[in-house]
């Protein structure tokens, strides 16, 4: 029997991740699916608006087997890290035979040959990099400009950098760089995204496949009765259940408060040494706290944000300063390492068979609750999950350690 990886947020899962499900296991012929979710902060530097525990059970009630955590460490990264821990972590099982992803092309062809190109990072991509940033360039714009121009030579440049333009596109492209880099037999394949885009804030109002982006906004703004049309029966039961129980929403002004301390608290010198505070931010994140017109997150972004430094740039890093992850602790050579464990989040009958078999399998440690071993990226992920559930609407001590309090999702 096949086993189909895929790396996931479900923030909360929705119709569109539905269809790309179901697309994958057509395409790829497999029977049994493993996920590697992010857990309470995501790839942009937002919080999940559940936790990860209502999100596993969101996966395993659409279909999925088994259900790993990616830890923090990789899952507040850009790209390139990202899709390296997650892709580390699917080759560690030891069982997954394929991976499928969503992009906005649905054609493998033309990342496959940038990764081909990129895997061995030549010295003209990094010095391509830096003159774009030179010129004022964000850094995925830089990337995408430099990747586009070294693969360009035999290939139409002008449409891979047009191709790396889009988020899904490029999340893509890094999970075959790091199954070029890691020599992975996985096979990959990618399904084309369908509806909304994926930053599109506004939900059709005659469609069932809406934005994550939509999906929140309109969760924010009326609950999960409002996200209805968009997300399947189980994800909405979930979501009624949380926001009854007042584990939910969880956004950044939750966290408004623990951030602001954090930055009030440090001094410039001592930001510095956090992970993502680089080129003087440190300096202008002070500045800007002194013309706040209130105690806002959302003012906070507005008022460093600039050309250079998007909003997905300052989200990742507010979120390490408020998670206190220091620069050092992970450096491209630390983080080349990858994970040094496969955490368990929840599971079905079939994916208990695969816990089985990934006992002669898995290259790396599989723990099923905290206690199983020792590490930092455990340390760090139990911090996170604390933290996040510190912002829940009632948050309560249970819901800070259920890291150490509860198994893992069975159904």
């Amino acid at each position: 029997m096949k086993t189909l990886g895929i790396i996931v947020e479900y923030n909360p899962l929705h119709n569109g991740h539905v269809h790309h499900w179901k697309e994958s296991l057509r395409i790829t012929g497999a029977q049994r699916t493993v996920a590697v979710m992010s857990g309470p902060f995501l790839q942009r530097g937002e919080p999940a608006i559940t936790d990860k525990w209502s999100r596993t059970e969101m996966a395993l009630a659409m279909g999925v087997d088994l259900v790993l955590e990616l830890p923090v460490a990789y899952a507040v990264q850009p790209a390139e890290w990202f899709a390296r821990g997650a892709v580390t972590l699917l080759c560690a099982t030891g069982i997954v035979d394929a991976l499928c992803f969503g992009s906005e092309s649905g054609n493998i062809a033309p990342l496959h040959t940038l990764a081909r190109v990129l895997a061995a990072e030549p010295a003209e991509l990094k010095a391509g990099i830096a003159q774009r940033l030179s010129k004022g360039a964000s850094y995925p714009a830089a990337y995408a400009g430099a990747a586009a121009a070294l693969a360009a030579e035999g290939a139409d440049g002008a449409a891979l950098a047009a191709l790396m333009q889009q988020p899904n596109n490029t999340l893509g492209l890094h999970y075959l760089i790091a199954l070029e880099r890691l020599g992975s037999t996985i096979k990959p394949f990618t399904v084309a995204r369908t509806g909304s885009g994926y930053h599109e804030a506004v939900a059709p109002a005659d469609g069932v496949i809406a934005s994550a982006t939509a999906i929140r906004r309109l969760l924010l703004d009326g609950g999960p009765e409002a996200a209805s049309p968009y997300v399947p029966a189980a994800t909405l039961e979930i979501l009624q259940r949380e926001w009854q129980e007042e584990r939910a929403p969880l956004h950044w002004e939750a966290f408004c408060q623990p951030l602001l301390n954090a930055l009030i608290t440090r001094s410039p010198q001592q930001l510095a040494e956090l992970h993502e505070v680089t080129e003087g931010l440190e300096h202008r994140l002070q500045q800007s706290l002194y013309t706040l017109p209130q105690p806002s997150v959302e003012a906070l972004f507005a008022a460093v944000k600039t050309k250079r430094y998007t909003r997905t740039k300052l989200q990742r890093m507010c979120t390490h300063i408020l998670l206190n992850h220091a620069k050092a602790d992970m450096t491209p050579a630390e983080l080349a390492k990858g994970p040094g464990y496969i955490r368990v989040l929840g599971f079905n009958r079939a994916g208990r068979k695969l816990l089985a078999q990934m006992k002669d399998t898995a290259a790396l440690p599989v723990w099923v609750k905290p206690s199983a071993g020792s590490h930092a990226h455990l340390d760090w992920d139990t911090a996170a999950a604390a933290i996040h559930a510190a912002g829940m609407p009632r948050p309560a001590i249970r819901h800070m350690y259920a890291d150490y309090l509860r198994p893992p999702v069975m159904v």
